[in-house]
């Protein structure tokens, strides 16, 4: 069928060496393309297959110390309700085109719940997740399991499934949210879901039932044997995973392999029934350097999402470096090196998309020691 009112598609004719002789006639083939619909790949394969990966999404840092206060300002003037359903406040990364994306499949909020507020309760199909790096008080209830949100907690929350927030204290409280929105929203594979407009429950119990039945390591209920494919844990607590960072540490100071790399400790969360990811196209990890420690360059396929937990430290991610603190965030674009080191300790929470690549068979490793990618 042939576009008569303007064509989206433009062809232009250049005197590159690559490319064919500019002549009246390549014009007029080039403006029957157009009008057709038609893109030849002769004049589109260098961004379309370029020889390694070329992300439009650019190295970038947030400040918590700007975040926080914007979305205390937020939470005096934006109500949370129906419509807007989340005071949540999104990283948009400078090379996405003012999108609230941090990456090209990965979206980072910070969220802000006042006393006393509820978040209303709604499903969809993105996976998600909180992680919070201060306060406590808020409960996010999931398919009525009210689950306690800590200092330190990781919080996974696999798609459609009911989920509101209420906070149970006089002091407001702030997270941040993890999730797969702009992978389904290019994937065009979205449907959401209102719910009632407040909890179903204002219990606030110190364990959930999901840590009750699955939060025991090594242990697994008998009335619970088939594999899910996303976690059936609601809550990985600081408690557990400061533990096992710890004794890494401790277990290669006394020479035994135990670290990723040098003072470099690192846990991966996981599903319990399965041993996989926590969410089948969301990787969670937490990463602790001791005193002292600079870390390998290193770049992968995938992009990813860092938030510092605790400590101080310098991230350099390909051209662009930082000196970094408590609940700052920044982005680690697919294959553009990084590299952390710090004087005093450094705690970093990370989310990455490396699941989706895995399954596709396209996930790449390299270090700089390296000369082939893995």
């Amino acid at each position: 069928m042939t576009v008569t009112d303007g064509s989206p598609v433009t062809i232009v004719a250049t005197d590159a060496e690559d490319q064919p002789t500019r002549t009246p006639e390549l014009e007029a083939l080039y403006r029957g393309f157009e009008s057709e619909l038609l893109v030849p790949l002769w004049t589109e394969i260098g961004d379309l297959m370029p020889p390694s990966p070329r992300s439009k999404a650019l190295p970038h840092l947030w400040r918590w110390s700007a975040l926080l206060p914007m979305a205390e300002r937020a939470g005096r003037l934006v109500p949370v309700g129906r419509g807007g359903e989340r005071r949540a406040i999104a990283l948009a990364n400078p090379g996405l085109g003012g999108r609230p994306f941090a990456t090209p499949t990965l979206w980072a909020a910070i969220q802000y719940l006042n006393p006393g507020e509820d978040a209303p309760v709604h499903r969809h199909t993105q996976n998600a997740f909180r992680f919070v790096v201060e306060g406590e008080g808020v409960w996010t209830v999931v398919d009525g399991d009210p689950v306690a949100m800590r200092r330190g907690d990781f919080l996974p929350q696999a798609g459609w499934h009911w989920h509101g927030h209420h906070n149970v204290t006089d002091r407001p409280m702030a997270w941040i949210d993890g999730l797969d929105m702009p992978f389904q929203h290019f994937g065009e594979s979205t449907f959401f879901e209102f719910g009632p407009d407040e909890v179903e429950t204002r219990e606030a119990p110190e364990r959930s039932r999901s840590e009750r039945l699955w939060g025991h390591p090594g242990l697994r209920p008998l009335t619970h044997l088939r594999p899910t494919h996303a976690t059936p844990l609601l809550a990985y607590r600081w408690e557990h995973t400061d533990r096992a960072l710890t004794e890494q540490l401790a277990l290669e100071a006394e020479g035994h392999r135990a670290t990723v790399e040098p003072g470099h400790a690192a846990v991966r969360y996981t599903n319990p029934t399965t041993g996989d990811d926590v969410m089948p196209t969301l990787r969670t990890e937490f990463h602790r350097l001791a005193p002292g420690t600079a870390t390998a360059a290193k770049r992968e396929v995938g992009s990813s999402v860092f938030q510092v937990f605790e400590g101080t430290g310098r991230v350099t991610v390909g051209e662009r470096s930082w000196s970094v603190e408590r609940g700052d965030l920044f982005v680690v674009p697919s294959w553009q090196p990084l590299t952390l080191t710090t004087e005093h300790g450094l705690d970093l929470f990370r989310f990455s998309d490396t699941p989706i690549f895995e399954r596709l068979y396209q996930h790449r490793v390299q270090n700089d020691t390296q000369e082939n990618p893995q």
